[in-house]
């Protein structure tokens, strides 16, 4: 599949000396979802900025389309449409002339067909006539995404796009993703909801101190660097692991009851047959063996300490 979106050896530094992004690479191919993650003043939204033409990078290539946004910055930021994090409309007029005026911005001639498409896509159609201001702040977000929709764009960027909604709202969020994905839009989206990444995007890139630690398929990485967890359940509690079983490196639940095994399900051997079979010759009665597979929340936690202890002089 071919790339909607190529990166190369983005830097973007500022006057003090710090560099919020320090030459990164980075490939979207046309028709996926992309999540970014990454903690606070990772470089997550700065590098949105730059490709968007926001921010001007200090070095580096960046095209869309095949276009480079600075020599033919035209033709790449009319594929582009982008949802920013802070809500920033005008309270007073109606939700159908707010996305008609974010086309008119592009260049586009009025097409009402277009707009009314968008707006029943994203279940704005029965309040197109409402003043931006009656709406509630899940709707407004919605609004904001038929803004950068207008003008009918191939790359989409949504910038923590349910950052302050409840559950619900956010699940709702998802299935749109979902739709504009199915009606050919490319996304990338930046999210501090690790669960929300897990959900709905093919592929995960991980950025920390302005670095892009990795992107992969979200599959891939979990089958790569997720563990499983064994845990033994005992019918009568412990104080402390049993000497017979300290090669193990378990850890005891804080009731007693619960002793977790890490393994690592690429091994030829697990270990799993031989510890179960230690844990009866130490005389404890087993009530039930449950195991669980690492949640990419743990691979990202453990990439970004990860990155943290190497900084560490």
């Amino acid at each position: 599949m071919s790339a909607i979106l190529e990166i190369t050896g983005l830097r973007k530094s500022y006057a003090d000396g710090f560099e919020a992004l320090k030459g990164v690479d980075l490939e979207i191919r046309k028709g996926e979802i992309v999540a970014l993650l990454g903690p606070n003043g990772a470089g997550k939204t700065t590098l949105i900025s730059t490709v968007c033409g926001i921010t001007t990078a200090t070095s580096g290539d960046v095209k869309v389309g095949g276009h480079c946004t600075l020599r033919d910055y035209r033709a790449a930021r009319s594929m582009i449409g982008l949802v920013p994090q802070e809500i920033n409309l005008e309270p007073f007029e109606k939700v159908i002339n707010t996305v008609r005026f974010s086309r008119g911005l592009f260049g586009k001639p009025r097409n009402d067909g277009a707009i009314e498409r968008i707006l029943r896509q994203l279940s704005l159609w029965d309040k197109r006539n409402n003043q931006i201001r009656a709406l509630s702040g899940g709707m407004k977000r919605r609004v904001l995404i038929a803004k950068a929709l207008s003008h009918e764009p191939q790359l989409l960027f949504l910038d923590e796009p349910t950052a302050g909604v409840d559950v619900e709202l956010r699940k709702d969020m998802w299935e749109i993703v979902e739709g504009l994905k199915a009606a050919g839009v490319t996304i990338v989206l930046t999210t501090h909801y690790i669960e929300e990444a897990e959900a709905i995007a093919d592929r995960v890139g991980v950025i920390a101190r302005g670095e892009m630690l990795l992107i992969e398929d979200k599959g891939a990485l979990m089958a790569r660097m997720g563990q499983k967890q064994l845990d033994v359940q005992l019918s009568a509690p412990l104080e402390t692991v049993p000497e017979a079983l300290a090669g193990y490196d378990l850890v005891l639940g804080s009731d007693g009851h619960t002793l977790t095994y890490s393994y690592d399900t690429r091994a030829e051997r697990t270990g799993i047959t031989k510890l179960l079979q230690d844990v009866s010759r130490a005389g404890l009665v087993l009530r039930d063996v449950v195991t669980r597979q690492s949640s990419l929340e743990d691979i990202f936690v453990d990439l970004v300490h990860r990155d943290e202890e190497e900084e560490t002089p």
